[in-house]
């Protein structure tokens, strides 16, 4: 190992590039990434330390900068601080800096010392609806105009094939090609860290996806777009954005009366555990939803293990047997 003669904040630029050309990280992850190490560069500066070099990063930093995010508020404007989740998101950055260094021969502490901050059990509740649930949201957009019946094929694909919400706003409307006789759809897409996957699209998503394909007269390539009236002059994309589709799936759980708040991702979740629940096994969700360590997906089996358990009460013929 050589030690560098450059203080960290040098080496920040060079590791995105890294995340880029060597990790394959798409550009999303590398804002990310961006962003969270843009505090632990400003908790440097306010702690005198920004000329601080990889090999001089001690266990004691690390510990005070994981009060500093303890500590932080999550705005300017807020009293409440980062949770634990996002606290991990900071460190996780941190970490794979050090390994950086270390892919780099470069002297620094390793990537094992920074500890995660243990989440609150609340925290790490895989939340999902139950299918009845889920047919409430479905059911709630009026589709007798072109927003809901885009808004309905949203919902249905979100269930239907797990996408992450990122890869559905990247959907073109080049890549269906719905005949009257289709009934579902296999679609490779490149995902998450530029990982290319297949996704399915069940019937019904198929027939209220060429339902809103239908009420479209224009010519943007963009699968889903915004319908908002555009003022003189105006060229803004038509595709909707994330925090759009954030928003409206929002919306439709709360006009739902759903007892959670529902995200794209908790329908995403909801997708996973009912694949689990109907016999699928742990490898075969981990391809569908595009994880690329099996141990992502572990995360839902103990939601589906009650569910074993339960059936496995109901129907085990043990129970008959003699003592």
């Amino acid at each position: 190992m050589q030690k560098s003669n450059l203080p960290i904040l040098k080496h920040i630029t060079d590791f995105l590039e890294y995340l880029e050309i060597e990790r394959g990280a798409a550009s999303k992850t590398q804002e990310n990434y961006s962003r969270y190490l843009h505090k632990f560069a400003n908790w440097l500066r306010s702690t005198k330390s920004e000329n601080l070099k990889p090999h001089e990063l001690t266990p004691e930093h690390v510990w005070q900068y994981r009060i500093f995010l303890a500590r932080s508020p999550i705005s300017e404007t807020s009293t409440k601080t980062l949770s634990k989740k996002t606290q991990n998101f900071y460190l996780i950055a941190l970490r794979n800096l050090l390994t950086f260094f270390t892919d780099r021969d470069i002297d620094s502490l390793p990537m094992e010392k920074i500890k995660l901050t243990k989440r609150e059990k609340s925290e790490q509740t895989v939340k999902f609806l139950t299918l009845d649930q889920v047919e409430k949201l479905l059911l709630t957009p009026t589709t007798s105009h072109n927003i809901g019946l885009r808004d309905r094929a949203i919902l249905e694909i979100l269930f239907s094939t797990g996408l992450r919400i990122a890869e559905l706003v990247a959907l073109d409307r080049n890549q269906f090609k719905i005949k009257p006789d289709t009934k579902d759809i296999e679609l490779s897409i490149t995902g998450k860290g530029g990982h290319v996957r297949t996704v399915y699209f069940s019937d019904r998503a198929v027939r209220w996806l060429k339902k809103y394909l239908d009420t479209r007269n224009d010519d943007d390539k963009a699968l889903f777009i915004n319908y908002r009236a555009k003022k003189e002059n105006d060229i803004s994309p038509a595709r909707l954005t994330v925090r759009s589709i954030e928003r409206m799936v929002e919306k439709y759980s709360h006009i739902a009366g759903l007892p959670i708040k529902v995200t794209p991702h908790v329908l995403r979740h909801t997708l996973a555990t009912d694949l689990l629940n109907q016999g699928a096994d742990l490898r075969t969700v981990q391809e569908i939803l595009g994880h690329q360590s099996v141990a992502t997906t572990q995360i839902y089996t103990h939601v589906t293990n009650k569910h074993l358990r339960d059936i496995h009460r109901q129907f085990h013929s043990g129970k008959k047997l003699k003592e």
